[in-house]
């Protein structure tokens, strides 16, 4: 068996995905599995084994003789099947287009035609985790209906490369093994989701005058100017950022593997937290927690109480962002310390 998958576009949903990709790997130990991917995708991935080849996306924001160009690729590839984890009509098109006999995918926006195995999706009403969404459609595939024993553990891996830029980093900073934080304040879906730099700034003096752990913030390229300002704002020789090395997806990875605890706002560097057992605490604003819940025992959620939410916005539509701006230091810091608490005799043992 030859079977395509198409992953999806961001990190976090790409991480909550692997729990369906295992499922469809030990359906079929000895079958292929072909990944379609949008960048950085590939690179989170990395070292799993659960997909054999990776195929770039290249349908997207082209001409018209470029899709056809990337129909041909696919349909080269003479994949039996194609679990869809997108939701685009694009993607389903294009499936169909390629010629792959069996199309597995929800049944939305339109696409229905287009598929072979259709699924019903949950109301966007009632939140519910985009894991289980995700181990549905495996579930489907593979026609395992009872998924209640299915294993629902994030899978994560790091290379060596990964780790030799890691012990690059912490030998540098005098990080050791098991303990420092890793604050991340990123997040691709919009600004809404983002704490305050100052807030952060404020946090990691907390941790670091309390418990004596560095702090290193995570950037992406497009992170660094914030990471800085973190760093320029906490203007102590424990806290660090990311800001001047060579970026990569790899290395935070490993950042978030070797670090004792993390603090994080819902964004997908988050979800590398559970895949390697680190204690995490997330922020949350504006997106619901049963989106992208998890179900990782050493981990902890703060979230306000809001009117106004959770809106599921990437710009606060009222204007006063006041779901994180209000979130304090204070009670970050009190869930903090009740998440380290809680968790670090386990890590240790672990």
């Amino acid at each position: 068996m030859k079977r395509a998958v198409w992953l999806p576009n961001w990190i976090g949903d790409a991480v909550m995905a692997t729990p369906a990709l295992r499922l469809l790997r030990d359906s079929d130990p000895d079958g292929k599995i072909v990944g379609i991917y949008r960048p950085p995708i590939a690179d989170a991935l990395a070292g799993t084994g659960l997909v054999d080849k990776m195929i770039l996306d290249e349908s997207r924001k082209v001409t018209w003789k470029q899709k056809l160009a990337f129909v041909r690729q696919l349909r080269q590839e003479g994949c039996d099947e194609i679990v869809l984890l997108t939701n685009s009509l694009r993607t389903a098109a294009i499936a169909r287009l390629s010629g792959i006999p069996r199309r597995i995918g929800f049944s939305r926006d339109g696409r229905g035609l287009l598929l072979t195995d259709r699924l019903q999706p949950l109301s966007k009403s009632d939140p519910n985790p985009v894991l289980d969404e995700y181990l549905r459609l495996a579930g489907k595939t593979v026609g395992q209906k009872d998924l209640s024993h299915i294993s629902r553990k994030l899978e994560l891996s790091t290379s060596r490369d990964d780790q030799i830029a890691w012990q690059d980093f912490a030998s540098r900073h005098c990080l050791d093994e098991g303990h420092y934080v890793c604050f991340n304040s990123g997040g691709a879906f919009g600004a809404a989701k983002h704490w305050p730099v100052e807030h952060f700034a404020k946090l990691a003096l907390r941790v670091v005058e309390k418990t004596n752990m560095p702090v290193v913030m995570l950037c992406g390229p497009s992170e660094k100017t914030l990471a800085r300002e973190f760093v320029a704002l906490a203007d102590h020789p424990l806290v660090h950022s990311l800001a001047e090395e060579a970026v990569s997806v790899g290395l935070s990875k490993a950042m978030v593997q070797h670090a004792s605890m993390m603090v994080t706002t819902d964004s997908g560097p988050r979800h590398f937290a559970a895949a390697f057992g680190t204690p995490v605490l997330t922020l949350f604003g504006p997106t619901h927690i049963a989106w992208s819940e998890t179900y990782f025992e050493q981990q902890s959620h703060l979230q306000l109480d809001m009117d106004c939410g959770p809106c599921q916005q990437r710009t606060c539509p009222l204007g006063h962002h006041r779901c994180m701006t209000e979130l304090t230091v204070d009670r970050a810091f009190r869930a903090f310390k009740e998440l380290h608490k809680r968790t670090q005799p386990q890590k240790a043992a672990a």
